[in-house]
């Protein structure tokens, strides 16, 4: 589908002051927001997301392993090269990422938990085993934090079904040294 990437000029009136507000979170409009400003209303949905996920109470790395959990899942190139490139800014060994990349499990224990729990929510569809919530909870996640991790799952979903929909979305320039097939 051709979903062109808008800017707040070319933008429905309804999404400019959202995308003038994403553009001064981020300090840019990433394409995949600019894709979206087509609707309103999903742009309206996809920063009340992005905005609940950044949530400065819930630890920014586990927030970006899952999505890139997520993006492997569903084949989601935007999001695997988004999260990718949040995790190398904090501080993510490349090894770690790269294993994440190719489905693998980082090191280190909770965030492998959260891997193994973000993967298995989106495969099966909330149905998450009984043994990942187990290893999730022995790695110290507690209800709250797998209910946090569901949040940055479905906003990674809804990033994953418009790069999918439009046949993937043009990297933003910051993100193409992290680019995914």
């Amino acid at each position: 589908m051709n979903l062109p990437i808008l800017t707040p000029e070319t933008a429905p009136a309804e999404s400019r002051p959202i995308l003038n507000g994403i553009e001064a979170d981020l300090g840019f409009v990433p394409n995949l927001a600019a894709t979206i400003a087509a609707s309103p209303t999903l742009l309206k949905g996809f920063d009340g997301l992005r905005r609940a996920v950044g949530d400065p109470s819930f630890d920014p790395v586990r927030r970006e392993v899952a999505g890139v959990a997520v993006g492997v899942a569903v084949g989601n190139a935007y999001g695997v090269a988004f999260h990718s490139t949040v995790l190398s800014h904090l501080g993510v060994g490349q090894d770690d990422i790269e294993a994440m990349r190719r489905g693998a499990e980082p090191r280190e224990e909770v965030h492998a938990a959260v891997y193994a729990f973000a993967t298995a929510l989106v495969i099966d569809r909330g149905a998450v085993p009984d043994a990942v919530v187990r290893r999730a909870a022995a790695a110290g996640l507690g209800p709250a934090d797998l209910l946090q991790l569901v949040t940055e799952c479905a906003f990674a979903t809804l990033v994953g079904l418009v790069d999918n929909l439009a046949g993937r979305v043009e990297l933003d320039e910051p993100l193409r040294s992290q680019a995914w097939k």
